[in-house]
């Protein structure tokens, strides 16, 4: 894997560039890079979402994505282009994404410090 940092693409202001509103971990940059070796035909990165579902109201979606939103945030990590959904990003901010695997699941794992509830099976989550 690459050392190289994450970076935000960013318009041209002439201000300093904003952190990125989630962090990804390197093995969650790992994960992407994986993803984005094995996406499917016209896939230009990976999209984070959090669409309303699950018994808390939100969950989070990973999913690829073959066209780019001007309203998304894109993250460029060694492996390919990580984008954050552009209504999901206040949800978010200052958020963790991880990969975890262990002996019986594998998935995202998320920190985040927005939300203030999750339901019993972790799935969802409330701001």
């Amino acid at each position: 894997m690459n050392d190289t940092p994450t970076t935000i693409t960013t318009p041209t202001t002439g201000r300093r560039p904003r952190p990125a509103a989630v962090t990804l971990t390197p093995s969650a940059e790992a994960r992407v890079a994986e993803l984005m070796g094995k996406a499917p035909e016209g896939a230009i990165g990976v999209k984070l979402s959090t669409p309303r579902r699950g018994c808390s109201g939100l969950a989070y979606s990973v999913d690829y994505v073959t066209q780019a939103n001007a309203m998304d945030e894109r993250i460029d990590t060694p492996g390919g282009a990580f984008f954050i959904d552009g209504a999901s990003v206040l949800y978010l901010v200052g958020s963790t994404m991880d990969w975890v695997e262990d002996d019986f699941t594998a998935g995202f794992v998320f920190e985040n410090p927005n939300a203030k509830g999750a339901c019993g099976c972790g799935e969802s989550f409330t701001i």
